[in-house]
């Protein structure tokens, strides 16, 4: 049976320094390389980018557009992709070997899968250290579950694998998001298409201290944390924008569920810039847990609660200390739970596999 066509889409922009492992990366897949197209899309790099990338000849499309943000830059990339998968891969980062041959696998033993995503390994460069990026699996079609949108959020883009039809209608990616372009497409995605999550660490999340997402949620700085909510609050407007020129409305439940998980995300954000008064603290860790109740065990949610006390007790301003110590003891007591209880396999969609999950017509 002849394998796919994949499309690796490098986006870059002035990372002329790891551009080349990258790639590099990408050629040693065990995977048929006539069935790879590698696409570097350059968002108007100016230091040594273009060199780097063009002593590959023709194994590499090189296309080089003015600065335009991470979601021209995918655009551009996408309109020259020819493959039936689109695996998305940052100019930073790499994937591990066999990472094109164990997705090409997911996506065809489940058809109707619109998405493919996957564990991360961050790779600290300067300490010279592993250690696994947080990642929720979750798979399944949300549309019948939409619960599940309390709990999931879009991976890095290194993470992010595509049916090239399945994002047809997203696109083009609306290019007012300077940052997260792959987050529009992750994001929006589970709502048209059941998704899968595989388990395996599948690519390297390079930490170099230009990454946006780099820093723990407690230790960001304060403009840091501005930046970051002003580029989440683009990426949610554009998103309400196309659900509504879509004909998406909030008597769906599924929508519903996606417009109130993104305004818990706005809000947890914009508590690290102005920290919340203590009873609005604690109901909001009230709230956060009720939404969460639908995939936890009852001890786990009663534990949550007694959690959210301490906002009482230590009150709002002090909201980057107490989330901390409530994001350890929960962590803590979930990998209680895990060990005392049998969970879903990931990849599964209640007791039926993910490949007999019929899209809705």
């Amino acid at each position: 049976m002849t394998a796919p066509l994949i499309t690796v889409l490098i986006t870059t922009y002035n990372y002329g320094q790891f551009i080349e492992e990258a790639i590099e990366s990408v050629l040693a897949q065990e995977f048929p390389q006539d069935r790879v197209q590698i696409v570097v899309a350059d968002d108007g790099s100016t230091d040594d980018t273009a060199g780097r990338v063009k002593k590959y000849g023709s194994r590499v499309e090189y296309f080089h557009q003015s600065n335009g943000g991470q979601a021209a830059a995918l655009n551009l990339g996408i309109s020259k992709s020819r493959g039936e998968i689109l695996a998305l891969l940052d100019a930073d980062d790499c994937f591990l070997p066999g990472k094109l041959a164990r997705v090409a696998e997911a996506f065809e033993r489940n058809p109707a899968v619109g998405m493919v995503y996957h564990r991360l390994m961050e790779w600290h460069v300067q300490r010279d250290e592993n250690r696994e990026w947080p990642f929720v699996g979750l798979s399944g079609d949300f549309r019948q579950t939409p619960d599940y949108f309390s709990s999931y959020y879009a991976q890095p883009a290194s993470s992010l694998c595509f049916r090239r039809t399945a994002i047809s209608p997203l696109l083009p990616i609306p290019e007012t998001i300077r940052m997260l372009g792959d987050s529009f497409l992750g994001s929006l995605t589970p709502l048209l298409w059941p998704i899968l999550a595989i388990p395996e660490v599948l690519a390297l999340y390079r930490i170099h201290g230009r990454n946006s997402y780099s820093i723990s949620d407690t230790q960001i700085p304060i403009e840091n944390a501005k930046s970051r909510l002003q580029m989440r609050q683009i990426l949610v407007n554009a998103m309400k924008k196309w659900l509504a020129d879509s004909g998406y409305t909030k008597k769906e439940l599924p929508v519903r569920a996606f417009l109130n998980h993104w305004r818990f995300a706005l809000e947890t954000e914009g508590y690290f810039i102005r920290p919340p008064g203590r009873f609005r603290f604690f109901w909001f860790l009230v709230w956060e847990n009720h939404s969460h109740r639908g995939k936890q065990s009852w001890k786990f949610t009663t534990f949550k609660y007694v959690t959210a006390l301490s906002a009482l007790v230590f009150g709002g301003g002090n909201w980057r200390k107490v989330e901390e110590w409530r994001c350890r003891a929960v962590a803590r007591a979930e990998l209680l739970s895990r060990r005392f209880s049998r969970k879903r396999p990931s990849g599964t969609f209640g007791s039926r596999p993910v490949d007999r999950v019929q899209r809705e017509r």
